[in-house]
Order: structure tokens, then C-alpha cells, then sequence
């Protein structure tokens, strides 16, 4: 029993980290170096900041920003758990409310196998047309919060100023009201907007998002017609940094188990451990199936083709990076994680590519048999791993499977079952496309020159914008929050004296400066 834990804990915590290697010619083995042509890096600096000034409009925020933040609280104080099924269609209703007060004529609620979806859409008569994406779902809440109820939406004084602290207070609910109190000023002052909307909201992002295409399947046309896709979101550190990033990796997840049976094993229950001497243990089965999938360290995935599938970098991609490298600060985020270092010592651009470019191979969580305090000297009869696999650009979710399910075929594990819990695509959008432009524009004007990422090491069904509609997708804006899916979640309100960050008023003011920006983008 103690050696099974120890070779499963020791799997869980080198297969869940990225691998690495150097750029340069393709190495021995199945990892790709990717060779870089160019030393040239982008620079955020480089697009003008968005020079449109909106006085009127910014006033309206400055003298409504009482009411503007009760309305962020109203949207913490709705529960909507999506895992629980928690006040979920109480807050899609709430969404819709908000849309058609602002002046949308065209709001529903899209049924799905699972929670509701919200549409709206605003006709301001303009050229450009813009969707938003919206999540109204939030993470259940744990102990240990400082305050007594997580969904009471209390303003509370931190460190780095006054924040709202609740559950979705930064995730996402928080950005989310603070994007629709920008357009109520908009209309406020001018009676209109600059730009068409269309609001998609989903109350199952937290649940992986399984129902999403069901929500905008009824509108593709409509959709597949507009010049892009946002989703509002804090990005900034209390310092001011910010990173926006221009996609996401895939994922898949999923499950495997071995059972005793045909092949051996108990098969009905647990027997004693005495009798390994004669039966086949599930336990060990499934640790050496797991093992067989990456080298003895756990850092370079051994399953054929998995690697030849990743796209190589494009020119753009490696301009991105190399800019990525000049900012990096790889102590400061080590520091920030408890970890003593990357794999090999990995630093710089090595590291960026390897966690943008590496598929990765990681244990969530692996059980079998007794774990409780003291002994019990048995022989499990099944055991259980969750495995996540992030996918860079080119290795798509599918031929993943494939590749994982003939892996274990060929090695003989044939009876460890896979099965499947999600699975989506990489998403990115070119960092020229007039939305992006507008975005970097709009951070520069605030002093938040941002670092420009090709995408996200992690993940998010960001495909259904790139993928299924054909649209470039940005995901972020000014603001600081912290603690999603955590205890103390919050957004920053009002910053404290040194705090770079935006507070409320100031996030709402770019948001309409976004809109703005967008509407006067050139399409070259």
C-alpha cells in the first residue's frame, strides 16, 4: 500500500509541470527545438494610445459611481453556482433585466440541456459590430473567508485599497457590470452607442462550458457578421502591469481507471494485501499505464506523434515571444508560486516557449484503495486517475485521444478504461487585427503598456469565437482582482495611495474608450 501512494504521488508531481529544452535544431527523442528565425520583438509601445477624449461620458461615470457599484454588488449578491445549480436561472433573468433596461430590444433566454444562456442585441445603426461574451456562473465558495457571507458583496479595506470582496467579484461579475455601466453612460450622454453589441452570456463556464454552442447555434449568422469578440476581464497587477494575452491552449480531460477482471485483479471488492503474492494488482496496473506515458522525470511526453502535431511558430508568434522574453521575470513568478525553479533550470525565452509551445501531461488527482489514518493492508480491486492534457495550436483534441488510447493499446493496457469529460481546441487571433490594436491603444492611453502574449498557457473555449464564428477575440481590460475560485475573491474598487491599478471609475472610462477606438479602427 505505502510504496503504491509513493509512486502515484511521485507521478502526480513530475507529470504535472511543463517540459523543457532549447531552441535551436530538433533534438533526439520526441520533442521538437523550435528553431527561431527572427531576433525581432514586438513592442506594445509601438500602437499610438488611443487619443479620443468622451468628457461628457466620463463624468456621467464619475457622478453615477454610487449607483454604479451598487449595481456590481446586486450582480455578487445573486448566487449562481453553476456546479450546485445555484440561483443560476435567477441570474440569467437578472442579466436579461440589465440588457433590456440599457436599450436592448432583442434579449432571450436560450435554453440548453443545461443551464440557460442570455442574448441581447443593441442596434445603434453602426458600422462595426462587436460581441461580448459574458459568463454569469461563479465557483462554490469554501471556509475560511474574512468575511461572514461570500455573496453579501461588502466593500472592504485592503492593503492595496478599498475592494468588493464576494464570490464573482472578479470572476467574472465584477468586469462584466462595470462593461454594462460604461455603455449606461454612453447612452446617458449621447443616447446611443458607437458600435452594435451582442451579449452572449453562459451560466456553465465553470463546468467546462459543455452547452455554450448550443447558446449561440440559434444566432451564427447574426454572429459569424460582426468584427469581433470581447470579454471583459481584470488583468492588471496592483502595480499596473498587464498582460494580454491573444488566446488560449486546448485541453483535454479525462478519466482513467483500472478494474480487476478477466485479465486479473479483484473484481467484485477489495481483498487482502497478504494475496498479492497471487493477484494481479489495478492499483500498480494503473500507475505503470500512467508511467508509460512519459519519461522516468515525467517531463517529455513519450505517446507517438504527440508532439509532431503542435504548429511551429510563425513569424508573428516568435516576435511575441521574443518580446515576452526582454519583460520576463522568472524569480518574481517562481517567488509567486512557491517553486524553487523551472524544470532543468530553464529561464527566459527557453521557458516562454516550452509553456507555450509544449503539450502538457498532467495528473489532477489519483485514488485507490484506503487512505485513512493508520493501516489496512489491502488490495484495492479499481483505481482512478484525472488527467489534463493542454494542446498548443495544431494538436487538436480528437487526434489527442487517439494518440493516447493507441499508446496504452500497443503497451498492453487494453483494460485501463479512458474516459472522456471534455475536450476543446486552441484559439488565438492575430495581434494586427483592428480589435487588438484598439485594445493595446486603449492600455497605452492609461499608462499600462501591456506584454503581448500569442496565447494563454491555459485554457478556455475561446474557439467558439475564432473558431466558430471566424472572429478575432480579446479577453481583458484594466482593473485588479484576486482570489477567483478562492477564499477573499475580490476586485479593487478604489486603489490606495502608490496602487497603479485602475479602480472602478477608471475601468468604466476605458471600456468606453474601447468602444470608441473600435468604431474609429481602420479594417487594413
Amino acid at each position: 500500500m505505502i510504496g503504491i501512494r509513493s509512486a502515484a504521488l511521485a507521478l502526480l508531481l513530475t507529470l504535472a509541470v511543463a517540459a523543457a529544452a532549447t531552441p535551436g535544431a530538433r533534438a533526439e527523442g520526441p520533442r521538437p527545438d523550435w528553431e527561431f528565425s527572427t531576433d525581432q520583438a514586438f513592442d506594445s509601445a509601438s500602437i499610438p494610445a488611443y487619443a479620443g477624449r468622451h468628457d461628457a461620458v466620463y463624468a456621467r461615470i464619475d457622478a453615477d459611481l454610487d449607483a454604479h457599484l451598487a449595481h456590481l454588488q446586486r450582480w455578487v449578491r445573486q448566487r449562481s453556482i453553476s456546479a450546485q445549480d445555484d440561483g443560476i436561472r435567477e441570474m440569467a433573468e437578472l442579466v436579461a433585466g440589465d440588457l433590456r433596461d440599457l436599450g436592448f430590444r432583442d434579449v432571450a433566454l436560450v435554453e440548453t440541456p443545461g443551464h440557460p444562456g442570455v442574448f441581447g442585441h443593441y442596434d445603434a445603426g453602426a458600422e462595426r459590430t462587436l460581441v461580448v461574451y459574458m459568463m454569469y456562473d461563479v465557483q462554490p465558495v469554501e471556509e475560511n473567508w474574512r468575511i461572514a457571507d461570500p455573496f453579501a458583496g461588502e466593500l472592504v479595506e485592503h492593503e492595496i485599497g478599498t475592494v468588493l470582496m464576494a464570490r464573482g467579484a472578479t470572476n467574472q461579475k465584477g468586469p462584466q457590470r462595470a462593461f454594462l455601466n460604461a455603455l449606461d453612460a454612453i447612452i446617458q450622454e449621447h443616447g446611443t452607442l458607437p458600435v452594435n453589441l451582442y451579449v452572449i452570456a453562459e451560466g456553465e463556464e465553470e463546468l467546462g462550458s459543455p452547452n455554450f454552442g448550443a447558446v449561440i447555434e440559434p444566432y451564427l449568422d447574426r454572429l459569424r457578421a460582426a468584427d469581433g469578440a470581447f470579454f471583459p476581464m481584470n488583468i492588471q497587477e496592483p502595480d499596473g502591469d498587464a498582460s494580454l494575452n491573444l488566446g488560449v491552449k486546448g485541453i483535454i480531460y479525462f478519466e482513467l481507471e483500472s478494474k480487476g477482471g478477466e485479465w486479473g485483479g479483484p473484481a467484485k471488492a477489495e481483498v487482502h494485501g497478504s494475496l498479492k503474492a497471487m493477484v494481479d494488482s489495478p492499483a500498480l496496473r494503473l500507475v505503470q499505464a500512467i508511467a508509460s506515458m512519459s519519461t522516468p522525470d515525467g517531463n517529455t511526453i513519450l505517446v507517438p506523434g504527440y508532439y509532431d502535431a503542435v504548429r511551429a511558430p510563425s513569424d508573428e508568434e516568435q516576435r511575441l515571444v521574443n518580446g515576452l522574453a526582454l519583460r520576463a521575470d522568472d524569480a518574481a513568478m517562481q517567488k509567486a508560486l512557491g517553486v524553487s525553479q523551472w524544470i532543468g533550470g530553464m529561464h527566459g525565452r527557453e521557458a516562454i516557449i516550452r509553456n507555450l509551445f509544449d503539450p502538457t501531461l498532467n495528473i489532477d488527482g489519483i485514488w485507490s484503495g484506503y487512505t485513512g489514518e493508520g493501516m489496512k493492508t489491502i488490495l484495492p480491486h479499481m483505481a482512478t486517475a484525472k488527467i489534463d492534457s493542454r494542446l498548443p495550436p495544431g494538436l487538436e483534441p480528437d487526434e489527442a485521444y487517439r494518440m493516447i488510447r493507441e499508446h496504452l493499446d500497443a503497451g498492453g493496457f487494453e483494460d485501463i478504461e479512458l474516459s472522456r469529460l471534455s475536450g476543446y481546441p486552441a484559439a488565438s487571433t492575430p495581434v494586427d487585427a483592428p480589435l487588438v490594436r484598439a485594445a493595446i491603444g486603449v492600455f497605452n492611453r492609461y499608462g499600462a503598456n501591456p506584454r503581448v502574449a500569442p496565447w494563454l498557457a491555459g485554457s478556455a473555449p475561446f474557439y467558439q469565437f475564432t473558431r466558430t464564428l471566424g472572429l478575432p477575440f480579446v479577453f481583458g481590460g484594466l482593473g485588479h482582482g484576486a482570489g477567483a475560485h478562492a477564499p477573499d475573491e475580490y476586485m479593487l474598487i478604489r486603489p490606495a495611495e502608490g496602487v497603479k491599478a485602475a479602480g472602478l471609475a477608471e475601468i468604466e472610462k476605458s471600456y468606453v474608450d474601447l468602444l470608441y477606438a473600435l468604431s474609429e479602427a481602420s479594417s487594413e
